[in-house]
């Protein structure tokens, strides 16, 4: 990994960013008995593309927008999405836009964003404040609503892991949506089954899918790995997973609306995790990574 990349480090734990890709994190290790082992997947040398990345963060929107825009008290907010990536509009603006290096210490860094009106027709700032200790990894996500109007905002994280045959999630989830040939949510129904979350093999399971009622708490293991991996959020109550069937990876983020939220009645979005900023507020979602010695 190029040394120009910030890169902080505590104890066995080593981070490193990569500011100009969507603010994402390009590598996250443990060393264990003189091997660095990946906590998240890492990015191969010469990839240039977010999704090559281990993480990178998600707003002011997390996940799918439906029908390219949303309505908002009187107003229609129409979108366009990147049909190379998705027929939706996606994940917001961080991960597409290049972040500034605010500060750097040995253990600590923060990331800056800034976003100026477009077809999102809301000014903010964003912060990602990156933290090790010798057990984990703690990131604060921020969102800071600079317009003279009300914004709506979600804030999530897009880690990927990598995963083999007995790899294993154990979380608690209430309910599922399922989803159309647009990965956009049909049908709200309880996780039972396929969609079960305790204690099930998780690689190549063929999903894609938003979960509710999450336990704020997710557990990762494999039996050839060293460690466990945790990951907790005291701020949110949203869970997505996907798992492509050709397996050899999967994505676990903490998030803190459901999928394509903003399309529905604003009356109902306390419930599905979208918060509305008033001028001058901050949202701000807290998540870490633990990673859990055998």
């Amino acid at each position: 990994m190029s040394q120009s990349l910030p890169t902080i480090s505590k104890g066995p734990l080593t981070l490193t960013l990569n500011p100009a890709i969507g603010g994402s994190i390009a590598d996250f290790t443990c060393s264990v008995d003189g091997r660095d082992w990946p906590v998240f997947r890492g990015a191969e040398p010469g990839r240039t593309e977010v999704t090559d990345m281990g993480s990178f963060p998600l707003l002011p929107w997390v996940n799918r927008i439906k029908n390219h825009g949303f309505d908002f008290r009187g107003r229609h907010i129409a979108l366009t999405s990147d049909p190379a990536v998705d027929p939706s509009p996606l994940h917001g603006h961080g991960w597409k836009s290049p972040w500034s290096i605010e500060q750097v210490e040995e253990s600590r860094c923060e990331l800056g964003f800034r976003y100026q009106p477009g077809e999102w027709p809301w000014a903010y700032s964003a912060r990602q404040l990156f933290e090790l200790d010798g057990q984990g990894l703690t990131i604060w996500l921020s969102c800071t609503n600079e317009a003279d109007t009300p914004m709506p905002c979600g804030l999530g994280h897009h880690p990927y892991f990598h995963c083999g045959a007995e790899t294993r999630l154990d979380t608690k989830v209430d309910v599922v949506w399922t989803i159309d040939e647009l990965v956009l949510p049909v049908e709200k129904v309880p996780a039972e089954g396929r969609f079960s979350m305790v204690d099930r093999k998780v690689c190549a399971q063929d999903l894609d899918h938003g979960f509710g009622g999450w336990g704020q708490r997710t557990v990762i293991s494999d039996p050839e790995w060293p460690f466990d991996i945790a990951f907790s959020s005291p701020t949110a109550r949203f869970f997505q997973l996907y798992s492509p069937p050709q397996g050899g990876f999967f994505v676990a983020e903490p998030v803190t609306h459901a999928n394509a939220a903003l399309n529905a009645p604003e009356a109902d979005w306390p419930k599905l995790g979208i918060q509305v900023l008033e001028p001058g507020e901050t949202m701000t979602l807290e998540s870490r990574f633990e990673v859990i010695a055998r």
